[in-house]
């Protein structure tokens, strides 16, 4: 039976931050699941069909290395429930620091209450990534700053033509 792990988030944009924890998580799984999760009352800055797009362009050749197949899907609602649907038994969650912590134990908390098969891996990340977010990268490009040591290539080239730097 394949390990499945799911890993959501909103990716707008895409970090290193979670590219960090895709690759990782490659390690613990056969095949891994990317959720981009969409809020219809939340504008990104990104379309979801971009940040799909983004996200395989960024994690197709490092997860393909570690042996992990990648699927990269659209999903709203709850995230248990779209794991279930991918046949996800793991759920992965990055950590940077202990607000994450304490904001993710909360969440593994209720989602363990409401989908006890799925178990929550927290994975942390890597020193050179803890301080990104995808809020400052935004910031930062927006103001006309460098954001290549931030996200993957293909993330930072959307930002520059999305902000008319390309």
């Amino acid at each position: 039976m394949p390990r499945i792990a799911f890993y959501s988030g909103s990716f707008d944009p895409m970090t290193n931050g979670h590219l960090d924890v895709i690759v990782h998580a490659a390690a613990l799984c056969d095949r891994l699941v990317v959720g981009v999760g969409s809020n219809p009352n939340k504008a990104g800055l990104f379309t979801v069909e971009e940040r799909l797009r983004l996200i395989r362009e960024a994690a197709e050749a490092p997860l393909g290395q570690e042996g992990c197949e990648l699927e990269v899907l659209a999903f709203s609602g709850l995230a248990i429930e779209a794991a279930r649907a991918s046949g996800a038994r793991i759920i992965i969650r990055g950590l940077r620091d202990s607000t994450d912590f304490d904001y993710e134990m909360q969440m593994a908390g209720m989602n363990g209450a409401m989908a006890p098969e799925l178990r929550t891996v927290f994975l942390p990340a890597s020193s050179p990534v803890r301080p990104i977010t995808a809020t400052l990268v935004r910031q930062i490009a927006a103001m006309g700053g460098d954001v290549t040591p931030f996200a993957p290539a293909a993330v930072v080239a959307a930002l520059r033509a999305k902000f008319g730097r390309a």
